[in-house]
């Protein structure tokens, strides 16, 4: 291999191997590599919780004190946008620090005024995703400090952040990113929570409550993955379908985009997540009996809306997959097409949980259809060019 600067001159790089156990990228006695690696999202998040949480504290790099921070910008592509899309409801809520989130395509094209006292969050698997660092450096100049959140430590995203986090999912093959999302997602629920003591919004008490929550996230996951044999079963009904849509408010709207995604990704269904209250803002007009529509509603402060919005499309003769714990269930299963349990607890976090059976529908329904899980058509697993 030979190496040139931008002025075509030969230089010379230092050579690291790097240790890959054979572990890592075999199946494991699974049929494709991504059932396998939304199985091991329990160990990977206890992973991630032990590297950055000590006890009651939160223990991050020198440099990522939000004091003084007046505004995040956080930017990725597709699943990494959604896990940014999921942290601005954490960062706003505990901590009280607005937050803009992008497609990392268009940020740098719609010129965003950035303040000199803002950072910048890059969310990236790869950490080589072609406009996310386009996107990154466009803002490095304009904004405090950059932190580039990547799965590869030694990528080009964390090079060229002021700071690099590890998400520490490990090895990734299919395609269809599964652990490298729930690991996003949990370190930026830890930044955000850091945010919240920083800032004073919370106090040490409340701080050790969250991360008690937290930590309970990879026994509550291990519960979540019982949910495969029942994603199965509703995968020949899903794999039926031409159009899908996705219903959830709040942090769990995102996570209804992400399991579109997936859907699409993996069984070429078309699917679209939406806002729960945005339905009668046009999208109803796509229902019938024949769009099932899948609708994320834990049992909190906005369950009674988003049951609300699934009766308005019953009434329309819609067929809905429920997903909620065992009082939202008991409370609103009525007439419902099916309905997935999910544990409970953990109702700050529960956009991890969710993220589960969404990747399991997914996964089931592409294998009902025979198409190639882990290879999707037209898709790389790094999107190195714009």
């Amino acid at each position: 291999m030979q190496i040139y600067d931008e002025e075509c001159q030969q230089v010379g790089r230092a050579e690291r191997r790097i240790d890959v156990g054979a572990t890592a990228i075999d199946k494991g006695g699974y049929r494709h590599f991504m059932a396998k690696e939304i199985a091991q999202q329990p160990s990977v998040i206890a992973d991630v919780l032990n590297h950055y949480v000590k006890g009651d504290r939160i223990v991050l790099p020198d440099g990522l004190d939000f004091r003084e921070v007046d505004r995040l910008s956080l930017v990725g592509c597709g699943t990494a946008h959604y896990a940014g899309h999921v942290a601005k409801y954490w960062f706003e809520a505990l901590a009280g620090l607005p937050c803009d989130i992008d497609v990392a395509s268009e940020f740098r094209y719609r010129e965003p005024p950035l303040s000199p006292q803002s950072w910048f969050i890059a969310i990236s698997q790869s950490g080589e995703t072609a406009d996310t660092l386009a996107a990154l450096h466009y803002a490095r100049d304009h904004v405090s400090r950059t932190v580039g959140l990547v799965n590869v430590g030694t990528s080009a995203i964390a090079r060229d952040s002021d700071i690099a986090l590890p998400t520490l999912a490990g090895i990734e093959v299919s395609v269809a990113s599964s652990k490298a999302f729930t690991c996003q997602l949990t370190v930026l629920a830890i930044l955000a929570l850091k945010a919240a003591h920083d800032r004073g919004r919370i106090g040490d008490a409340e701080l050790a409550g969250h991360l008690a929550e937290l930590r309970a996230v990879p026994g509550l996951l291990q519960q979540t993955l019982d949910l495969s044999d029942h994603c199965r079963a509703l995968s020949e009904w899903l794999s039926q379908a031409q159009d899908v849509l996705y219903l959830g408010r709040g942090a769990l709207f995102p996570v209804a985009m992400e399991g579109a995604l997936k859907l699409k990704e993996l069984s070429y269904i078309h699917a679209e997540g939406y806002a729960s209250g945005e339905l009668k803002h046009g999208p109803i007009a796509l229902i019938d009996r024949d769009v099932p529509v899948i609708v994320l509603a834990p049992y909190d402060h906005l369950f009674e809306k988003t049951i609300s919005n699934m009766q308005e499309v019953m009434a329309r003769h819609g067929q809905i997959l429920l997903l909620s714990d065992h009082e939202g269930i008991a409370a609103a299963n009525d007439g419902v097409y099916a309905t997935l349990t999910m544990p409970g607890g953990g109702n700050l976090f529960q956009p991890i949980l969710y993220a589960i059976p969404m990747q399991y529908l997914a996964y089931h329904t592409a294998v009902a259809k025979g198409t190639d899980v882990d290879q999707p058509r037209n898709l790389a697993k790094s999107v190195t060019v714009e």
